[in-house]
């Protein structure tokens, strides 16, 4: 009997398979691709994956004539891969992992992870940022933008370039660095700490009990019953006492917040220093000797320091520091409100309960702090009249510093 030349039907099958695209491939069944050993899944996968690659490397280079076009094409190549109904991977996930085998199933599916982490490039925000918008060139007269003609007049190569104006430091920040260095040569040291803080840290440590006003919603900004936006720095202070013990010497600046609405004086978000003072044989002389040094270096010379009491919670003696007039020397002008004296800060000394929270015996050490506002000092320095100015971004206003 005479063998037939006729191709048998898996002959047909198999050729049939050598001439399909790899996406004709993804929609059909291991079994229906005559796969049926872990090389035959990897050859499968291997090709899939460097079908990607040129893909993303073939947009890459072409790149797209415009941002909205280049929105375009990202979609268009996200969703023939990624799309969750009909993408690539899904159709891979669809037609050869959940029918595999399971003498496949574990190289099917090792495969597969490799396959999801080689088309991360594909999705939108990636491509995005990867593919390029290249402009068409303009057309003058017939001619691409950058042709000259053999008679041109050869460009001055020798021309300063085009220069970006440079930035100036926030009038708010050059103060606060002001402030900083003239207690950098007291050998003081910068601390910082978080600005969502816990009410132990922001209230109870520093001696303010839940009766207190500023525990009330309506002075502070909760997160949840015991989370806040920090009313002030001073939780600062009982984290490095926790932290270094004692003697300590800390300015702490930062960013506050409080339920404050926003007028020419007031914002919810402002700047603040503090400073704290702890060692042995440490007095109240010591505080004032310190901040009437500080304001004669800040303001200068011949600006005079009055102290008044007053009280805070974690501090005890309470006062508050007020300078004389540097604009008008003590005479009366409409800086000072025609009083003579600018308040500047609160201080005091450190509260025994407060250093106990601290971990450090107030029996052995005492301690001193003081705390005041950056945007205040710099309206006052630089004669600003609406706190508002410090936050719009209006460079008319930034380019005067």
């Amino acid at each position: 009997m005479e063998r037939s030349l006729q191709p048998t039907w898996a002959a047909k099958r198999a050729a049939l398979t050598t001439f399909m695209t790899i996406f004709d491939k993804a929609k059909k069944t291991l079994q229906q691709l005559s796969v049926t050993d872990a090389h035959g899944v990897e050859s499968l996968f291997t090709e899939l994956r460097a079908a990607a690659e040129r893909e993303l490397a073939e947009s890459i280079s072409r790149g797209a004539p415009n941002p909205a076009q280049r929105e375009k094409l990202a979609k268009a190549l996200r969703d023939r891969w990624l799309a969750r109904k009909g993408g690539l991977v899904a159709q891979v996930d669809e037609n050869w992992l959940k029918t595999a085998g399971k003498d496949l199933k574990p190289a099917v599916g090792k495969q597969f992870n490799e396959l999801r982490r080689s088309t991360v490039g594909l999705e939108f925000e990636k491509l995005i940022e990867a593919v390029p918008v290249k402009e068409a060139p303009v057309v003058q007269m017939g001619l691409p933008l950058g042709f000259e003609p053999a008679h041109a007049t050869p460009r001055d190569l020798t021309l300063p370039g085009y220069r970006r104006p440079l930035g100036s430091i926030h009038p708010v920040i050059r103060m606060q660095r002001e402030i900083e260095d003239i207690f950098l040569r007291l050998g003081f040291r910068i601390e910082s700490g978080p600005e969502i803080e816990s009410t132990y840290y922001n209230f109870d440590a520093l001696n303010i009990p839940e009766s207190h006003p500023s525990r009330d919603d309506w002075d502070t900004l909760y997160i949840d019953s015991k989370t806040v936006l920090r009313t002030h720095t001073s939780p600062v202070q009982i984290r490095s006492m926790e932290k270094y013990g004692a003697p300590l010497y800390i300015l702490i600046p930062g960013k506050c917040y409080r339920h404050d609405n926003p007028d020419s004086t007031h914002s919810p978000m402002f700047h603040q220093i503090e400073g704290l003072a702890v060692d042995e044989d440490i007095t109240f002389a010591d505080l004032k000797g310190t901040l009437d040094f500080f304001a004669k270096m800040l303001f200068g010379e011949k600006v005079r320091t009055r102290f008044q009491p007053s009280f805070f919670p974690f501090t005890e003696p309470s006062g508050e520091v007020a300078v004389s007039c540097f604009v008008c020397d003590g005479r009366g002008c409409r800086v000072c409100k025609e009083s003579g004296w600018i308040e500047l800060m609160g201080c005091g000394m450190v509260h025994p309960q407060v250093l106990r929270n601290g971990g450090i015996d107030p029996d052995k050490y005492s301690g001193w702090a003081f705390g005041l506002g950056v945007d205040r000092f710099a309206m006052v320095k630089y004669d600003i009249n609406d706190i508002q100015l410090f936050f719009q971004g209006d460079v008319r206003f930034l380019e005067q510093f």
